[in-house]
C-alpha cells in the first residue's frame, strides 16, 4: 500500500470537512481540478434546504475515500489528477448579485488559469452564473442536463428562480441548444419552447446505457461541453433529499453508467446541484450526489490519460 492508501485506511471518518478528504486549497497552483461549494437556496420554488447540499455531499463522500482504485476504472484517479477542494464561495444571505460577482471573480480566476472545476449546489439557479463563467472562458457550449424538469419555464423578468437557468441560457448565447440535450425529463415540457433534445425518463428507462450515451455523444459533438446534474434526476427511491421530487426517475447505477460513457467529451465544467440533506434519510442522497461527482471526476481522469 502507499503512503496515501495507508494514511486513509486510518482516516476515513476523521476530519470530514472536504471532498474525499482532498487538501483545501485556494491557491490555483496547487490542483488541475477544484471542488467548490455554493450554498445558496434562493431560487428554490419547492422545499427549501439545498444551502446545505455541500456540506451533505462532502460529509457522504467520507464513504467513498477507502477505495484507492474506484470500481469499474483501471486507474486511482488521485495519482492521475491534482485536486483539491476550494471550499465554499462566501455571499452576503439574500443578496443574488453578490453570488454573481462571487462567481465571476472566483470562477473567472481559476478557469483563466486553466483548471477544471466541479461544483457542488445549491439549489440549481447556480448554473446560470456558473454558465456565464464558463462561456466567457470557453464560449458558446454545448451543455448535457440530467434532471426532471427542463428549467426552461420562466418568463423575461423571472430570472431569480431554479426553473428559468435554461430560459435566458440560450438567449444569452452562452449555451448552444442545437448541441445540448436533456436526460430524464418527467414534467410538462414543449419542444416548440426550446430547441434542446430531450430524452425523457420514460425513454431513457427503456434505453440500454450506452444508447443513451451514443445519442449524448451525437448531439454534442466536439463542442465544449458543460454538465449539470440536478440530483432529482434520480428517482426518489435513489434520492429523496431534494426540494422538488418526482417519481419515475433514473437509478442510480443508470445514470453512473451514462456519466462514465461520456470519456471523449470535452468536458470544460460540471456541476450536481439540489441536494436538499434535511429531507434525506442515512445520507442516500448525498452519497449519491458524491458518488456521482467522483464519477465525473473520473471521467475527467480518463479523458486526460
Amino acid at each position: 500500500m502507499s503512503r496515501e492508501e495507508i494514511l486513509n485506511s486510518y482516516s476515513i471518518y476523521a476530519n470530514i470537512y472536504s471532498f474525499m478528504g482532498r487538501p483545501l486549497s485556494r491557491n490555483p497552483d496547487d490542483a488541475d481540478v477544484f471542488v467548490v461549494g455554493l450554498p445558496y437556496d434562493l431560487g428554490t420554488s419547492g422545499r427549501s434546504g439545498t444551502r446545505g447540499g455541500p456540506g451533505g455531499i462532502r460529509s457522504a463522500s467520507a464513504n467513498l475515500r477507502w477505495e484507492n482504485k474506484r470500481w469499474p476504472w483501471d486507474f486511482s484517479l488521485f495519482e492521475r489528477l491534482r485536486v483539491a477542494d476550494y471550499g465554499d464561495l462566501e455571499f452576503p444571505t439574500g443578496n443574488h448579485e453578490a453570488l454573481f460577482d462571487a462567481v465571476e471573480s472566483h470562477y473567472g480566476r481559476l478557469l483563466a488559469a486553466g483548471k477544471t472545476v466541479l461544483s457542488l449546489g445549491g439549489d440549481h439557479f447556480v448554473t446560470l452564473p456558473l454558465l456565464r463563467a464558463h462561456h466567457k472562458q470557453f464560449g458558446k457550449l454545448a451543455m448535457i442536463h440530467f434532471d426532471a424538469h427542463t428549467d426552461t419555464y420562466m418568463e423575461d423578468k423571472a430570472v431569480y428562480n431554479h426553473g428559468s437557468m435554461f430560459y435566458h441560457a440560450p438567449r444569452e448565447g452562452i449555451i448552444d441548444a442545437d448541441r445540448s440535450v436533456q436526460v430524464g425529463i418527467r414534467t410538462e415540457y414543449s419542444e416548440s419552447r426550446h430547441e434542446f433534445e430531450v430524452i425523457s425518463a420514460a425513454v431513457a428507462n427503456d434505453l440500454d446505457a450506452d444508447s443513451i450515451v451514443e445519442r449524448i455523444k451525437q448531439r454534442v459533438g466536439d463542442s465544449p461541453c458543460y454538465l449539470t446534474f440536478d440530483i432529482d434526476c434520480l428517482d426518489p427511491a435513489y434520492a429523496p433529499g431534494t426540494g422538488t421530487p418526482v417519481a419515475g426517475g433514473l437509478t442510480s447505477d443508470r445514470a453512473l453508467k451514462i456519466i462514465r460513457g461520456l470519456q471523449g467529451i470535452n468536458l470544460v465544467g460540471m456541476d450536481l446541484v439540489e441536494v436538499a440533506p434535511s429531507y434525506d434519510h442515512a445520507q442516500i442522497t448525498s452519497l449519491a450526489g458524491a458518488t456521482l461527482g467522483l464519477e465525473m471526476l473520473y471521467v475527467l481522469g480518463a479523458n486526460r490519460a
